[in-house]
């Protein structure tokens, strides 16, 4: 679990996270490149250590989510060091997650997408984990039982449809991981802040199972490791 590192009741101080890309530490620092700078990378929102699809959600995360919340994400850093893999099942089961967590609060004109999204992760997962063709996870139910109408749709325009794994992999789950961000960030919905580090936060949880890894094999969020180039801001 990452919850261990992650409370923020335990900081007196956070780094100031910004939106977007940034230069130079002097300029600001978004979540990845954080990351990058704590990993001993040179800086880059696209650094080497975390999975380029958890790199991705991370920063979609990082600028949806609003300035005065965004310093709380900053606790689940260190916990994305060192996650990675070529296994495209890592790829289909971020972009899943992210699917069935934003199609029961995404606005309708978004809900096609991920319902689809949804039918074709599970499809893609029956390829990969050698399971029967049309199998549904009950998370995937669940979610998709909460648009009944957009879902029965989506299941009519998957019928027949096929993608290669590296092409789903390459194409389809970056633009589900975006639109399903973009989904919760404008749900009509309470606490959009905390949905959006809560969807981060369990990702990464379920990653570091996939890896293999535990609480004691990550370093807290150490403010002596990030106080030279980020500016702190008040924890509560």
């Amino acid at each position: 679990m990452v919850s261990t590192h992650s409370a923020t009741s335990s900081f007196d101080a956070l780094p100031m996270l910004g939106r977007g890309k940034h230069r130079n530490p002097k300029k600001g620092a978004c979540f990845m490149e954080l990351a990058s700078f704590l990993a001993g990378e040179r800086w880059s929102d696209h650094p080497q250590c975390t999975h380029p699809l958890l790199a991705m959600l991370a920063r979609a995360v990082n600028d949806l989510t609003s300035d005065g919340a965004r310093p709380r994400l900053a606790p689940l850093i260190p916990s994305v060091i060192g996650l990675t893999s070529g296994d495209p099942r890592w790829d289909v089961r971020i972009a899943l997650r992210a699917a069935r967590t934003a199609l029961p609060v995404a606005p309708a004109d978004r809900q096609q997408t991920l319902a689809v999204a949804i039918i074709g992760c599970e499809r893609m997962l029956d390829v990969l984990d050698d399971r029967p063709e049309g199998t549904l996870e009950p998370e995937s139910v669940e979610a998709l039982d909460q648009a009944p109408r957009t879902a029965e749709w989506a299941r009519k325009f998957c019928a027949g449809s096929h993608m290669r794994t590296k092409r789903f992999v390459r194409d389809a789950t970056p633009s589900v991981v975006s639109t399903a961000v973009q989904g919760i960030s404008e749900a009509f919905a309470p606490d959009v802040d905390a949905r959006l580090r809560t969807l981060l936060a369990e990702t990464i949880a379920e990653v570091r199972v996939w890896a293999g890894r535990t609480d004691e094999d990550t370093a807290p969020l150490v403010r002596d490791a990030w106080d030279p180039v980020v500016k702190a801001v008040p924890a509560h």
